[in-house]
């Protein structure tokens, strides 16, 4: 695609991990423009920023999205822990009716499907990811997500039964045993349904998070009520949805319906 893809650094709050990269295409997608939320994962640690996205930001907003690839809070940094991380997450998506629709510009601003916006998060980031747009309600002041892409994401927190990770507890604070409410309470598959579609896709050769967890949350949650599908790519693992050039991404795109053609 012609032109270069640009990149704006947005604040939605006061704590520095406060902030968001918003990409706007080079050619916007012709008819409603698609409005993207990248909620990167990472262990919810500070070794993990919104950086590793930003590749597929890049590549999302050549084919035509704008892309709000945002950070938020982890552990061990300005209060970041349950909730304040997922709160961050919340007010992230409200930023899209303020500091977004003010900088994606005048120009194009009538254009963008403001009503029917995605929500990407990757591992720890689709567990914020389903949790925020199901606190939401999946709707914002000016804003509704109509779709939250789960990327081999922590959807159960308490999945078989196995302790926490470390640094699962670290983000609680507390074991599931010492405090089982608030892992409900942050736990994807535990929360009501919401007006949205939840796609979670997932490699059937992940090691770091088995198949079987999203497996288990589609299944549950479509029992529940929730609209939701499960996509398996075979033959990938955990971290291909952060490398534009795999199927996982590609998947991605698809369920988007961003065209196919890229860099890559």
């Amino acid at each position: 695609m012609a032109g270069t893809v640009k990149r704006v650094k947005l604040v939605y709050g006061e704590r520095n991990s406060q902030f968001g990269h918003l990409y706007l295409p080079p050619a916007p997608a012709a008819g409603p423009v698609p409005l993207i939320v990248l909620v990167h994962g990472g262990y919810w640690s500070t070794e993990f920023a919104l950086t590793i996205e930003s590749a597929v930001a890049r590549d999302l907003a050549d084919r035509g999205a704008i892309v709000w690839n945002i950070e938020y809070r982890r552990v061990g940094e300005d209060g970041g822990g349950w909730p304040r991380t997922g709160n961050d997450v919340i007010a992230a998506l409200s930023a899209l009716d303020g500091p977004v629709r003010h900088a994606v510009g005048e120009d194009i601003a009538d254009r963008v499907a403001w009503a029917e916006v995605s929500v990407i998060g990757h591992s720890a980031g689709g567990q914020l990811a389903v949790w925020a747009a199901s606190r939401l309600g999946a709707k914002t002041e000016r804003t509704t997500i109509a779709t939250v892409i789960a990327q081999a994401a922590a959807l159960d927190l308490c999945f078989g039964d196995r302790p926490a990770r470390p640094s699962l507890r670290a983000l609680m604070g507390a074991s599931n045993a010492q405090a089982p409410q608030l892992y409900a309470d942050a736990s994807p598959v535990d929360q009501p349904p919401f007006p949205a579609h939840v796609v979670a896709i997932h490699g059937d050769l992940d090691t770091s998070l088995p198949v079987d967890i999203s497996r288990d949350y589609v299944q549950r949650v479509t029992a529940a009520g929730q609209s939701a599908e499960l996509i398996v790519v075979a033959g990938e693992g955990h971290d291909v949805f952060v490398d534009p050039r795999s199927r996982g991404h590609l998947e991605t795109v698809r369920v988007l319906g961003l065209p196919r053609r890229s860099k890559y």
